[in-house]
């Protein structure tokens, strides 16, 4: 396996830290904060041995800004050391950004110097420009919340490593309304609900109890056995049109237990059988 490093840059408030928390969820190993002169020197170390296939680190406006305008030295330091790179900048509109200052109420990191939000805002935009320039992929974030944007690293950061079509199998509560872009939604509220169940309703479908329970209900083992049959028979034709990827998604009343499942499930089966890449999100346990 080919070793990699993400770098992953942008505004503050963009969405940079949900981005590194996500890719640490899927097996990177992360560093936020990085000073970017040191890049060449962490990959040699960390990756010694190929301990860590997949690198990922922060650098933003909190770098020292004169090596930000090097990052292209860097970049190239780094694939003399045998390591594939790219690099991804997290960007959105300026009132996004504002708002989001003012929901959390934290500081922005150019506050120290006396500026007022906007113009710190501007002064950021001003020093990133020469890595937004290096960016592989740039987001603009401004209409994603923090569930689309851990879904968009998965399809298309974590995704977009892996050969031919990723499945995302995602899993979701009816009472919170459908997933906008899912391609097959499956309603699993037909099935026995272990929320009844006093000992298993503080489990979720990623727990091996709940995992048992549904393991040993033939109802629920046949809705597994006909949704997984008609994803592979028509995966094929999908791949055929030269997509990207792929989105079931199973709803329930709470997204906990039922849904939970057959997305675990459904992503098991089909990495055992040559699709390592398939992926689940659960956007009620997020």
């Amino acid at each position: 396996m080919s070793r990699s490093l993400t770098v992953v840059s942008g505004l503050s408030g963009a969405g940079k830290t949900v981005a590194l928390r996500t890719l640490e969820d899927l097996g990177y190993y992360c560093v936020d904060n990085l000073p970017a002169d040191l890049l060449p020197a962490f990959v040699e170390s960390v990756g010694a041995g190929d301990a860590h296939q997949n690198l990922a680190v922060g650098i933003d406006v909190r770098n020292h800004h004169a090596d930000l305008g090097s990052m292209g030295q860097w970049l190239s330091a780094v694939g003399a050391r045998g390591y594939q790179h790219r690099l991804v900048f997290f960007d959105a509109a300026d009132e996004t950004l504002v708002k989001r200052y003012s929901d959390t109420r934290r500081r922005h990191p150019l506050s120290q110097l006396g500026l007022a939000l906007p113009d710190a805002i501007a002064l950021e935009r001003q020093v990133l420009r020469p890595v937004r320039a290096l960016a592989d992929q740039v987001f603009d974030t401004s209409a994603l919340n923090v569930h689309q944007l851990r879904k968009l690293v998965l399809t298309e950061l974590e995704g977009g490593r892996r050969p031919g079509l990723t499945l995302l199998f995602e899993s979701f509560a009816y009472k919170r309304g459908l997933p906008v872009d899912a391609d097959f939604v499956c309603d699993t509220r037909c099935l026995p609900n272990p929320h009844w169940d006093p000992a298993l309703r503080p489990l979720t479908g990623r727990d091996a109890l709940i995992q048992s329970h549904f393991a040993g209900l033939p109802n629920v083992q046949a809705y597994v056995a006909e949704v997984r049959d008609f994803v592979a028979r028509w995966l094929p034709r999908f791949e055929s049109e030269s997509r990207s990827y792929l989105s079931v998604a199973f709803g329930c009343t709470g997204g906990r237990h039922r849904s939970v499942y057959l997305a675990e499930t459904l992503a098991g089966w089909f990495r055992a059988h040559g699709r390592e890449g398939a992926l689940t999100f659960h956007r009620e346990l997020e």
